[in-house]
């Protein structure tokens, strides 16, 4: 079972193979007689190395591609972690928190200064690799891998006791933000997509 969803920007808004352990070692079977996802767990001692693969992988594609590498950046990494959690809670893969914050309240809220470009989610039993090359394949979430203007990235997840893995990847560019982190989410549902304005030139 893969859900994936991507959101980019108007301006912008739009997972290295995972080392993991299958707890099944046959298939097992679902009331309807289909069957189950393999389980994965991931261990503690992963998380910088399933990082830094995934770093390596989408910049590789970001290179085939003509778009120069990003970096791991710590608040994109813990808005991330945060959001995951926050998706298992609700038990949905969606781009607004519990609290109805948007991707940018996240991570103006983690303390990244810069631009937010993109964010990336995925409901799965699969490994980040096998979510990276699903989101290739979509064109809104491809979007926000390949963009251009990206300069940093945040990347984590939260894996439930059955197995089930909340990932999210976020994209960040340079300069200073084009937003204002303080807009009330919750007021603004009919056009969740905030407008994107140019500094004052001067």
């Amino acid at each position: 079972m893969r859900r994936s969803i991507g959101l980019t920007f108007a301006a912008a808004f739009a997972l290295g193979a995972c080392t993991t352990t299958a707890t099944n070692t046959a298939p097992q079977l679902a009331p309807d007689g289909k069957p189950l996802p393999r389980v994965y767990r991931i261990s503690v001692g992963e998380k910088n190395r399933i990082q830094f693969r995934m770093l390596d992988s989408v910049n590789a594609l970001r290179n085939a591609a003509g778009a120069g590498n990003v970096i791991l950046n710590a608040a994109l990494n813990a808005a991330a972690a945060t959001h995951s959690r926050d998706m298992s809670v609700q038990n949905r893969p969606w781009h607004f928190g519990s609290d109805g914050s948007s991707p940018i309240d996240r991570v103006a809220r983690a303390g990244y200064p810069q631009t937010m470009l993109g964010e990336n989610i995925s409901e799965t039993f699969e490994t980040e690799l096998e979510t990276l090359a699903a989101w290739m394949e979509d064109p809104a979430t491809r979007t926000v891998i390949l963009e251009k203007r990206a300069v940093d990235m945040g990347f984590s997840w939260h894996q439930e006791p059955g197995g089930k893995i909340w990932w999210t990847l976020i994209m960040g560019g340079g300069g200073a933000p084009q937003y204002r982190p303080d807009t009330n989410p919750v007021a603004n549902t009919a056009n969740p997509i905030p407008e994107i304005t140019q500094p004052a030139q001067g």
